[in-house]
């Protein structure tokens, strides 16, 4: 502060004796005062602490632009460039113009008034007279190639802050039309861009751009009087018929600025563009811009396109166009309602060039750019999509040439296409008409393939495409192709074509199976047409294929709504032709059929079709899956994929068989449960090797709860033998209770076509020794939904197993959880209620039976527990059986 304060002393003496000093001094003391100025600046971490900062600016830019001009002064261009030179940078002991660049380069960042002073000394104007000399008029030298020095480079920063301070007020700008070379320059700008300064061609645009967003009344009247923007157009088709593509872009984008950013003071340079073919020198300089290299000139490139983007809104009264909405359009739609915020396109001819270079390039970045210009233009007013589509019809010509484009092109084209139904919740009637004229042509079957993916997300965005897919014929024609690919796929079944059923054309099969599922989906009309044109047998045979296999379950699901005995006689039939080794087939198709079974009216297609027997028939065929170690087949398979076959295998059995007395009767009649009983036995993990040794007495016990929880909730090893048996019984437990369809142990494999990471996400859950996110009995329902027993037969089942809980060297293991699972069986029987649906199950038999050891005699340790579970039961009735 004391230094700031001694610097004020200094000037005031200074401005009391400034008016009686020969110029000369008055320079002199001036330049002696600054170098103190600069090093309390430096001193005091650029704080400035000067009350007469505004007169110091005046002072000092007045006599900076004294000495450009006595430098300029009467010197040929060239002459006049390297004196400028050598005033502003350090050449030995003459470093006044440095230090007088410097100051003023500082205090033009201070404040707003400190600036005005600054602008009105005349500098502004002088400032462009260098800026024009060091751009037009470069140095014969290596510097500036490239090797420039420190000095030049620290006097072009001053010089282009200083500038870019300037030129932000309008003040500054008014500043320069006492002088010629603002025009001067912009015209350069388009004349000269080969022959300029290389290292001023970036900085001389930053300061142009700059004065662009300034513009006033008086700068336009004055670019418009030289005819600025006239003579740079014709200077610049010179150019762009020589220089490379980025360098006109480059050049081309400083006019382009001017013309934009004048509009909203004046049409003035607009019209001046727009009569002197400015249009048609974008189109020809973006349409060279195609042979570029890619992102070689984006920044100028991509500048152009968006100052174009934004003239298609510059015009003087809207645009008036009615077009007739064809129907049926979706029930939120109406036009009446769409008003304008303002953003609407007003200038066809700025929309025309983005029209055409669409249509006359096919390169990805310049078609891509297009594609997001017009986005752009919907987004800021709904009106624009109709304005256009009403007028130039853009989208809908696009499509006739959307095949020729690049991939990528394509892609961004037809996510253009689905957003007018997903963000306008508009149906484009006649755009349809053409994107389903080039699926049925399929010239090239990627832009085939991702066209009916932009239809498929139309379709599941309201159930009105259904009915509009149908009547075009769509439906129809996507049921031809796939009845074609099914008889190829029947009559390669086994046999590899080379190039049959590989890339696109397999994921195009996916996608029409996937188009024509979303067309069936809640449409009974649709699933009938479906069943007219005969393609239920045509259809059932994408399912041994994993990528067609959801949309075509989804179909056929479809068909069971008009047809549940059709539907289940290909379930039950796929399900038993299934090989030993397709488990995911299997489950596939039992996750489809719980679908179904969750309506009632089912259950009875189901019997009659076979469908119990179908079901343990996959049981029978798992004889030895969860052995351990595993053997044969199985060995490749995780025990993961086994345990959730059984697992879906008997939620389809207990969905089936809830709520439904047929059903239950006709399991019980047939002794369906006592064939279950048998299969589940001989999965491997139960003992089957006839007698064995137990223990009389228990070291430890533990309820079944507590050995479900020790068993996957706890650290304590259990071996794998009795997790899946745990496991199984605890299935067995909520088919008791009738709950087991309701249950969820499993993640859902997602087989989708596309999926690059589907086998890295399903590998490690078959290599899993257990099912994830393990929920303990009762965690879905409340606890009162547990205590009844709605199918006794699996509590038989249950006794049935209790045996073979056995493993050798786990004895007392092995009878602790015998001693768990009758315990648990005993809770299971304690109410009254549970004891009257148990009469006629046959369970008192089968304790007897399965048994007879632990019955007979009592010293062994389930006696007990199964007398009381047995006299219980005896207690309500007898059973013909158990007294014979």
């Amino acid at each position: 502060n004391l230094q700031w304060e001694t610097l004020g002393r200094q000037f005031v003496e200074y401005e009391q004796v400034a008016p009686f000093l020969i110029p000369e001094e008055k320079q002199r003391r001036l330049l002696e005062f600054l170098p103190l100025f600069l090093k309390a600046w430096e001193q005091s971490a650029g704080v400035i602490v000067f009350p007469n900062i505004q007169l110091l600016a005046s002072e000092v830019s007045k006599l900076l632009t004294k000495e450009i001009k006595r430098s300029l002064n009467g010197k040929p261009a060239e002459e006049a460039r390297l004196a400028l030179e050598q005033l502003l940078q350090q050449k030995g002991e003459a470093e006044d113009g440095r230090l007088l660049l410097k100051s003023v380069c500082l205090l033009s960042q201070t404040d707003l008034r400190t600036m005005r002073n600054i602008i009105g000394s005349g500098l502004p104007a002088a400032l462009m007279q260098c800026l024009y000399l060091f751009f037009t008029f470069p140095l014969k030298k290596t510097s500036d190639d490239g090797d420039r020095s420190e000095d030049d480079t620290q006097t072009q920063d001053m010089l282009v802050k200083i500038m870019l301070k300037m030129y932000r007020e309008e003040q500054g700008v008014e500043e320069l039309l006492a002088a010629d070379k603002l025009q001067s320059l912009i015209i350069a700008t388009a004349s000269l861009w080969d022959q300029c300064s290389h290292s001023w061609k970036v900085p001389t645009g930053r300061v142009l751009r700059t004065i662009s967003k300034a513009q006033t009344k008086n700068s336009i009247v004055y670019l418009q009087a030289v005819d600025c923007i006239k003579i740079a157009i014709q200077n610049l088709f010179k150019l762009a018929d020589t220089l490379p593509a980025c360098d006109v872009c480059e050049a081309a984008s400083i006019v382009l600025c001017f013309v934009k950013d004048s509009y909203p003071v004046s049409s003035a340079l607009l019209t001046e563009f727009e009569n002197n073919d400015g249009y048609q020198l974008l189109l020809k300089i973006l349409l060279r811009c195609e042979r570029l290299q890619q992102n070689e000139a984006d920044p100028y490139l991509d500048e152009i396109l968006d100052m174009l983007t934004c003239l298609t809104t510059c015009g003087k009264t809207e645009l008036k166009v009615s077009g007739n909405i064809v129907h049926p359009q979706l029930p939120h739609f109406d036009f009446e309602r769409t008003r304008s915020s303002g953003m609407t396109v007003k200038n066809l001819q700025a929309f025309q060039v983005l029209q055409s270079i669409f249509q006359k390039s096919n390169d990805q970045h310049l078609c891509g750019r297009i594609l997001a210009a017009i986005g752009t233009i919907w987004a800021w007013d709904t009106v624009n999509f109709f304005l256009l589509e009403w007028t130039l019809q853009p989208i809908n010509q696009f499509t006739d040439i959307i095949h020729f484009k690049p991939h990528p092109v394509q892609v961004q084209f037809f996510r253009l296409v689905e957003s007018i139904v997903l963000d306008l919740s508009y149906v484009p009637h006649e755009i349809l008409k053409k994107v389903q004229y080039l699926i049925k042509e399929n010239i090239v079957p990627f832009c085939t393939l991702t066209a009916l993916r932009c239809l498929l997300s139309m379709t599941k965005k309201d159930l009105l495409f259904s009915d509009i897919f149908r009547d075009s014929g769509l439906l129809g024609l996507l049921l031809a192709v796939l009845r074609r690919q099914a008889k190829i796929l029947r009559k390669s079944a086994g046999t590899h074509l080379p190039g049959l059923e590989e890339g696109t054309e397999k994921e195009l099969n996916a996608v029409m199976l996937k188009m024509v599922a979303a067309l069936t989906v809640r449409s009974v009309r649709n699933t009938v047409v479906l069943k007219d044109y005969g393609m239920v047998p045509y259809i059932k045979i994408f399912l041994d294929d994993e990528c067609y296999r959801s949309a075509t379950l989804s179909i056929l699901e479809q068909l069971s709504v008009i047809n549940y005995e059709e539907y289940m006689s290909i379930i039950i039939g796929a399900l038993c032709s299934s090989t030993q080794g397709e488990l995911h087939l299997k489950l596939d198709l039992l996750k489809s059929l719980l679908r179904i079974l969750q309506s009632p009216k089912s259950h009875s297609a189901f019997r009659t079709c076979s469908g119990f027997n179908g079901l343990l028939s996959l049981l029978s065929d798992m004889e030895g899956a969860l052995q351990d170690p595993p053997s044969g087949l199985w060995t490749a398979v995780g025990q993961n994929c086994i345990l959730e076959l059984v697992f879906y295998t008997l939620q389809g059995i207990t969905a089936a068989l809830h709520l439904d007395p047929v059903n239950s009767n006709f399991f019980q009649r047939n002794g369906l449960f006592e064939k279950m009983a048998e299969d589940l036995g001989s999965l491997g993990c139960f003992w089957t090797q006839g007698e064995w040794q137990i223990p009389l007495s228990l070291e430890k016990t533990r309820t079944f709860a507590e050995f479900l929880d020790a068993a996957f909730c706890s650290s304590e090893p259990f071996p794998m033998w009795l997790k899946n048996c745990i496991w199984i019984l605890n299935f067995l437990d909520h088919m008791v209770k009738g709950t087991l369809h309701l249950e969820s142990y499993f993640k859902e494999r997602k087989p989708e076509m596309g999926e690059a990471s589907r086998d890295d996400q399903d590998e490690p859950q078959a290599q899993e020794e257990h099912p994830v996110a393990f929920k303990r009995p009762g965690s879905r329902l409340p606890a009162s939904a547990y205590c009844a027993i709605v199918h006794p037969g699996a509590v038989c089942v249950m006794v049935r197993l209790l045996p073979k809980l056995y493993k050798e060297g786990h004895s007392q293991l092995s009878l602790e959880i015998q001693c768990a699972v009758v315990d648990h069986i005993q809770s299971l029987v304690k109410s009254e209620k549970s004891r009257q649906v148990m009469c006629g199950s046959g369970l008192l038999s089968t304790i007897i039976t399965s048994c007879q050891d632990a019955f007979r005699s009592e010293s062994h340790p389930l006696h007990l527990p199964l007398t009381r579970v047995f006299e219980k039961l005896a207690s309500q009735a007898i059973e013909p059986d158990v007294l014979r």
